[in-house]
This record gives C-alpha cells, structure tokens and sequence, in this order.
C-alpha cells in the first residue's frame, strides 16, 4: 500500500507531469528537461528525485550529466496508470507546447551541442 500511496502522490503534481510526458519519447538528459520546461535545474532534479524515489523514473550519469528515463513495471496498476497517461497527457495545450519545445530543442542541440555546455564554455 506504501508503493501505491508514493506512486500517486508521485503523480499529484504538473511539473512531474510534464516530465513524465517528456520522458514517454525516450531518455533525455535533465539538460534537455531544464531547457524544454524552462525551469531551473535546482527545481527540475527535485521533481527527478521524487520521481525517482517513486520508482517512476532511473537516473544514469554519462559524463558529468545525468541521463533519466522511465522505467517498465511488472505491477499491473501502476503499467496501467502509465500507460493511460502516455494515451492521455498529449491532449493537454501544455503537454503539446512542451513536446514542441523539446523538439526544437534537440533538433538545435544536435547542430550545436548541449546549451549547458555552451553556456559553461561562455558562448550563447
């Protein structure tokens, strides 16, 4: 019952939201989160972590950046759940907005590498 009470409360929040729905197209760096939701990182590896701890999400450092992705449950509610917010969470204006964005942000990252690591190099 603990699982299932951290899960939801997991859930219970827009920002983790969007993340998940970021996270239903692939692995992505918390670079491309940060970028895409404009958020900062301070607050975007705060929701990762909750995620994380909910079991929701897997974290891997490749470099010096941490690299999330979801990750696959055997219990059939939560499967369940997930699955229906990959079907859902698309409709919303903001979920769309958010896909665009992560979009165009990685068609630009892949022609000038990691914003992150161009702002560290000091170059815009």
């Amino acid at each position: 019952m603990e699982y299932t009470t951290q899960f939801f409360k997991a859930l219970g929040d827009n920002t983790r939201l969007r993340i998940l729905a970021l996270l239903f197209s692939g692995e992505l760096c918390v670079c491309d989160i940060t970028e895409t939701l404009n958020l900062p990182q301070s607050t975007v590896s705060r929701h990762l972590s909750y995620l994380r701890n909910a079991g929701l999400v897997k974290s891997c450092r490749k470099q010096k950046w941490m690299h999330y992705r979801l990750v696959s449950h055997p219990d059939s509610l939560v499967s369940d759940v997930i699955r229906s917010l990959q079907q859902q969470l698309p409709v919303l204006e903001t979920i769309r907005e958010d896909q665009k964005n992560l979009k165009i942000y990685l068609e630009e990252k892949s022609e000038k590498g990691c914003h992150t690591d161009r702002k560290e190099a000091g170059t815009k």
